[in-house]
């Protein structure tokens, strides 16, 4: 995985974050088992969550594969999401958008891979925290406007991220895990919800109070975890 950021790096990037994003036009119990952190679908099948029920903090992840300021929430933030997955501290629910494909579906292409990568294989299954690893690398092999990645190129970026064998084989497969336009209408309809005056991506919500993160700050997750 990429090495840690500065505080500088993450104080501008949440800057940036805070002023513009993609438009369509510690606190916790910590586990015996960290490597366990579960991951499972949300109750409407379009949104996929890592870590444990109980998790004291509980956030939603609006996310689409080309936004070049969703590419920098993961930068910043990613390691940080998954160490709190890991210990218990957080459960995030990412909700894939894909209002950014104009010539091609490499955004339905990613975000059908996600759902595949949260999928067994076998008796293989990818855990909360190795999945919140695959999203950073997805992100961080971003090509906004690119063709989509091949089955070959998301089977390996699966396999960098720490995902069991298996489930990195069937990312390379052609297989429909989700219906991903309904996926975009049901999702696009709940980030409509919580901002209608600007509703645009990366959008992190506290699922507690149902509000919106400023990502301007660049300690919000640092303090939603500890509140």
């Amino acid at each position: 995985m990429r090495t840690p950021r500065t505080v500088l790096a993450v104080a501008t990037i949440g800057l940036m974050l805070g002023a513009v994003g993609c438009s369509k036009d510690v606190t916790g119990t910590a586990r015996p088992d960290p490597a366990t952190a579960p991951l499972a679908l949300s109750d409407d099948g379009f949104g996929i969550v890592a870590g444990y029920d109980d998790a004291p903090a509980q956030i939603e992840i609006f996310t689409e594969p080309q936004c070049t300021h969703c590419h920098d929430l993961q930068q910043a933030y990613g390691d940080q999401i998954a160490y709190y997955v890991t210990v218990g501290g957080l459960r995030v629910t990412y909700r894939p958008l894909t209002f950014l494909d104009q010539d091609s579906d490499y955004s339905a292409t990613v975000a059908n891979a996600m759902f595949v990568a949260a999928e067994p294989a076998g008796d293989a299954t990818t855990t909360g925290t190795q999945f919140q690893h695959f999203v950073e690398e997805l992100w961080a092999q971003q090509d906004p406007g690119g063709p989509a990645f091949t089955g070959e190129e998301l089977s390996g970026i699966a396999r960098d991220a720490g995902l069991p064998e298996p489930v990195a084989d069937n990312v390379s497969r052609d297989q429909e895990a989700v219906d991903v336009d309904a996926m975009e209408e049901a999702n696009y309809s709940l980030l409509y919800d919580v901002d209608p005056g600007s509703t645009g991506t990366p959008t992190v919500v506290d699922l507690e109070t149902g509000e919106k993160i400023d990502l301007s700050d660049e300690t919000w997750l640092d303090q939603l975890v500890a509140s």
